[in-house]
């Protein structure tokens, strides 16, 4: 296991010659998606060897701390890269205060979550999205294991990769929707702490709005739309909450969400 350091706070992208946006282009046929007849050519962003670079893609903690809207506080001490595999361990603690995120809970864990130091944004240079990967999740009562997009800027917006809030139910969301309220829908999942694939395509529709495909194991299960999420800057999080929405009392012991082959591209071709 490789113990990583704490990173800083600010989202700012690094470039690597070898695997960067600028760097690294792919035409291949959009194989998940059976409406895409085109070829695409992606551009890479972030690679699916990016855990073995940790540095260049990856903060440690939330964009804003260390504390969200769970019971858990985030610390690089929970999280650890071992053969391309990002592991965050949730362990229980006591006598630490409240969170200092709305609605305050009582932090009774430890855990981890990093975001991207890259910031997607949709617009018409780069209309088309891809944000992909492979996790193992804990589905028990209390664990909110989550891959998750937000307004770098405001919130919202927020798309919902994937979400397990205490139960085999993977919820995917988005917020706002032309309606001005969440769009949801929940799939179950077989055995979520085996790995399976998440992937979630932005499509821009309009001059404000964009379309979101939300895809776990290469099938489709939800076409949403994002009101006001073109032109705004994305940061991407992969997050190990507790309690909260998923229910409470969590665990009593040591708990994990595990992740792999993690890939951001982008195409300036729909």
């Amino acid at each position: 296991m490789i113990l990583l350091l704490l990173l800083g706070a600010t989202a700012c992208k690094k470039e690597n010659a070898a695997e960067t946006a600028t760097d690294e282009t792919t035409t291949t046929n959009n194989h998940n998606s059976p409406n895409a007849a085109a070829l695409l050519s992606w551009v890479n962003v972030i690679p699916t060897s990016s855990f073995s670079s940790f540095s260049t893609y990856w903060n440690n903690l939330y964009p804003w701390g260390s504390d969200h809207n769970g019971s858990a506080r985030m610390r690089a001490a929970n999280i650890s890269v071992s053969s391309g595999v990002l592991t965050f361990t949730s362990t229980p603690t006591s006598g630490v205060g409240n969170s200092n995120k709305d609605p305050y809970l009582p932090i009774r864990y430890y855990s981890g979550t990093i975001y991207a130091k890259a910031v997607p944004v949709i617009d018409d240079a780069w209309p088309k999205w891809h944000f992909k990967g492979e996790f193992q999740c804990e589905s028990q009562r209390g664990t909110w294991p989550a891959f998750w997009a937000t307004g770098a800027d405001s919130w919202p917006p927020e798309s919902d990769f994937m979400e397990f809030k205490g139960s085999t139910t993977c919820w995917l969301n988005t917020y706002k929707n032309p309606a001005g309220g969440w769009s949801s829908v929940g799939t179950v999942v077989s055995n979520p702490g085996n790995w399976h694939t998440y992937s979630v395509y932005f499509t821009k529709i309009s001059a404000t709005d964009v379309s979101i495909e939300y895809w776990v194991d290469g099938v489709l299960k939800s076409t949403q739309t994002g009101a006001n999420f073109v032109g705004k800057r994305f940061n991407i999080i992969l997050d190990y909450q507790m309690e909260g929405s998923s229910g409470s009392p969590g665990p009593t012991g040591t708990t994990y969400m595990r992740a792999r082959n993690v890939l951001v591209e982008k195409s300036a071709t729909l």
